[in-house]
Parts: structure tokens; sequence; C-alpha cells
């Protein structure tokens, strides 16, 4: 439950708080639950889908409210509160992404999108690092399309503006593109705040930790930005005010980062 006193921390996952390679966490599992015993909410914020969310949640032990799809949708948000829905959609749905990304998007262009849920098993594997057993979660969008674009940057350019133009977007994460409606996890995080400023008049300290370049709008958006280490993500150039670097990659580097991001905050 969310009190005036609450520090809210909204976290991404694979490569950030999950091992990039094997999604293992038990190392901090003991520190996540010294955090939730202090009342700091933790709140997963990531391009996964609402089932693979649920399934860190029971890996976890413990059931945080969380947004998936980069944004999409905010789910069990009455747990921080009683009168709060349990389910926000910011997001058109997949249907109808699909339909204005046909309609508008050039044949060239579109041919250079490979959907990955029309891929080989094999490929599909290897693309998400997962077994065959997990790639149903994977694939159970409700609000985005995975997809490998196979253009070269300029086209990936065009892409990105013309997406833009019809109120679409994709967001580039550490494995693939995901396609889908113009919101950010950044825009998730500020319709959470906002909701608990109205109901509970304070603005509770926000930590983000993330890893990657979906990440970037909800660092720059919180009061304490936390990026752990990701060897493939070129982190010159960002223009992120107070930014915390880790020394170490997840899971351990989530760890290093969050305790300084309460010193901060303390």
């Amino acid at each position: 439950m969310f009190s005036n006193s609450s520090i809210l921390i909204f976290t991404d996952l694979d490569g950030t708080l999950l091992n990039r390679d094997t999604f293992e966490f038990d190392s901090i599992k003991p520190f996540l639950k010294e955090l939730i015993n202090k009342d700091i909410i933790i709140i997963p914020n990531s391009s996964k889908t609402e089932d693979e969310i649920i399934e860190f949640n029971n890996e976890a032990n413990f059931q945080f409210p969380f947004i998936s799809e980069n944004g999409s949708i905010i789910h069990n948000l009455n747990f921080l509160n009683h009168e709060f829905p349990d389910k926000i959609m910011l997001a058109k749905n997949i249907h109808e992404i699909q339909k204005i990304f046909d309609k508008n998007i050039s044949q060239d262009l579109k041919s250079k999108c490979k959907v990955i849920s029309n891929l080989t098993i094999s490929e599909q594997t290897q693309i998400f690092g997962l077994p065959e057993n997990k790639l149903k979660k994977v694939f159970k969008r409700s609000c985005t399309i995975p997809i490998i674009f196979e253009g070269n940057n300029e086209e990936k350019l065009s892409l990105k503006n013309l997406l833009l133009k019809i109120g679409l977007d994709y967001m580039e994460g550490g494995r693939v593109l995901n396609l889908g409606d113009r919101v950010n996890k950044a825009d998730a995080m500020k319709k959470i705040i906002q909701m608990l400023e109205t109901k509970f008049k304070c603005k509770p300290k926000t930590i983000a930790v993330g890893d990657n370049h979906n990440d970037l709008e909800m660092l720059q958006n919180s009061d304490i930005p936390c990026l752990v280490k990701n060897d493939k993500f070129l982190k010159k150039n960002l223009q992120i005010k107070n930014l915390i670097v880790s020394k170490q990659a997840a899971p351990e580097g989530w760890v290093e980062i969050v305790k300084l991001a309460l010193e901060k905050i303390k």
C-alpha cells in the first residue's frame, strides 16, 4: 500500500534486474524482500507481456503493480490503493496498430520488417534467448509487435519518422524493435505518479532503473535515474542529469545502484 513516505522504484527487467543471458535474479531476492519490508514500492516497467511479468512476480513471491509492453498497459494499481483500477490501457490495441501500419507504410519498408512471431521456433528462441516453452508468453501481446528490422540506419530512421507521423512508434530494446502506439515507459510512470499525487496530495520520490534505449525517457523523468552496466549500449552523449551508472551487470548491478539511489534520497 502507498503512504506519504513511500519511495517508488520503476525498473526494467531484462538486463536490468534480471541477468541478461540467464534471466536469473535469485541472488538479489533477499534485497528485494528487504526493500518491500521497508515499504519501498517496486514497479516493473518492461517491454515484457502481462503473462511474462506475472511469471516474474510469482518467482519473486510478491505481487508487484507493473507496466507491460513499453508503457502500453498499467496493471494491479489497486494494490497501491483499492480505489484504483486493476488495469489502465494507455495504447491502441494490436489489431488497430497493425491496420494503421499496413495502410500507411510502404511495401519497401514493410519488407524490411521481419515479424518475429512469423519466424521458426528455432529463430525465435535464438532471438529472445528463451526456451520454446516460454515463447507463448512472449507472443501473447495486446499492444506491441516485436520485429527485426533488416534495413540500413537511414531506412530505420525513415521508418521511425513515418511511424511518428501516423501516431505509432517503435521502441528499441536489447534484442528487438517493438512496434506499437506512441507511448513509452515514462508515460505510464507519469500516469501512476499523477494518480498518486491527486489521491494523496503529495509527490512520491522516484527511482528509475534501466539499461537500454527504451528506458531513457523513464530515466529522464525520474528523481534518481540509474543505468545498469550494459556493454552493448552506448552511454556517451546521454543527457540525463544526476545519472548513476553501475559497475556491475544485472542483477548485482541493480542492487548496487538502488542502494546508491536510496542513500541520495535519504
